[in-house]
């Protein structure tokens, strides 16, 4: 899978202008891979994230790809319901975004709503490994302290 070429860090707080526009910090999309075109997806409530094109592509492939084998070989008889609800949810999850100078990025309608801030409000923008994401900020602080007690035993455990 091909991914963004840095391991994506670095918290900063930002605010969305009056169109729901955001800059995004040059240090994370120096590690995101100084791209024009990205994949904005919907992760949890109060969190969308952005994905370098081809790291995106290449998970959403190998994904559905094992997803049509599956329905080929028949593995998913009685199973209708839960495909019906993953083609809906994959149906609205993403979307394709060009970036502006100065690494702006307009947040599409329909994304906006997930991430529940309004226009001029403030916004968290976090590297978050693979990708950046942008949270509302109550939703960001609730993750972080459900979270970061875990922190140690989560490190050890993909460092080692």
């Amino acid at each position: 899978m091909s991914v963004a070429p840095e391991f994506i860090q670095g918290e900063y707080q930002r605010t969305l202008d009056e169109r729901f526009r955001l800059s995004l910090p040059s240090e994370l999309l120096v590690q995101l891979g100084e791209t024009k075109s990205c994949v904005l997806a919907k992760e949890r409530p109060g969190c969308l994230s952005v994905w370098h094109t081809q790291g995106w592509q290449s998970r959403l492939d190998a994904g559905l790809d094992l997803l049509r084998g599956k329905m080929r070989a028949g593995k998913l008889e009685g199973r209708l319901g839960q495909v019906q609800m993953l083609g809906r949810l994959l149906s609205s999850r993403h979307r394709t975004v060009e970036l502006a100078g100065r690494g702006r990025l307009l947040i599409p309608e329909g994304f906006r709503e997930f991430l529940k801030v309004e226009a001029g409000g403030e916004v968290m923008v976090v590297g978050a490994g693979v990708c950046v994401e942008i949270w509302n900020p109550r939703a960001w602080l609730e993750y972080l302290e459900s979270r970061m007690p875990k922190f140690g035993r989560l490190f050890d455990k993909l460092s080692s």
